[in-house]
């Protein structure tokens, strides 16, 4: 038996290349005759789109223990926990500024870290004003809490 032999590829017909149409020139658009309040006007809304607004005040330790007393986006027992991980902390510091060197004070910077980032992830959905209040406070409360004779002047209890 011969093989089957392959048809015949029919002839494609050849189109012909695309034409290109003349480009026509577009009419120059006009500008707005420029006036002082119009120019004015786009020096004030472009530099307040550059700068924006004050920051939020840091939250001090009682305004902190506060907040999340208040905030509804966090259940009761976690408060709980949270509340016992911070007296937690604040002990260890309170140790480590008596002069005990155990924890050093970078194992006690990542235990505040991870504090805040629990935080910042319970409150995050359901109380954006708290969240953004405890981003820009956490520098500022970790120096309180670095710093000896500010972390003796501390309150919390």
């Amino acid at each position: 038996m011969k093989p089957a032999a392959p048809a015949p590829a029919a002839p494609t017909p050849s189109a012909p290349p695309p034409t290109k149409k003349p480009a026509t020139p577009l009419p120059p658009k006009s500008a707005p005759p420029a006036t002082p309040a119009r120019e004015a006007g786009d020096k004030t809304a472009s530099s307040a789109a550059k700068t924006p607004g004050p920051a939020p005040a840091p939250l001090d330790l009682k305004e902190l223990k506060q907040e999340l007393k208040d905030t509804k986006a966090i259940g009761i027992f976690s408060k709980i926990t949270l509340k016992n991980q911070m007296d937690d902390l604040l002990g260890r510091m309170r140790k480590y500024h008596q002069g005990q060197p155990n924890p050093p004070l970078t194992d006690l910077r990542r235990s505040y870290e991870l504090l805040v980032m629990k935080l910042l992830s319970l409150v995050q959905d359901d109380d954006k004003k708290l969240a953004s209040d405890i981003a820009a406070s956490r520098e500022a409360i970790w120096a309180l809490l670095a710093d000896p004779k500010k972390f003796a002047t501390l309150d919390v209890s």
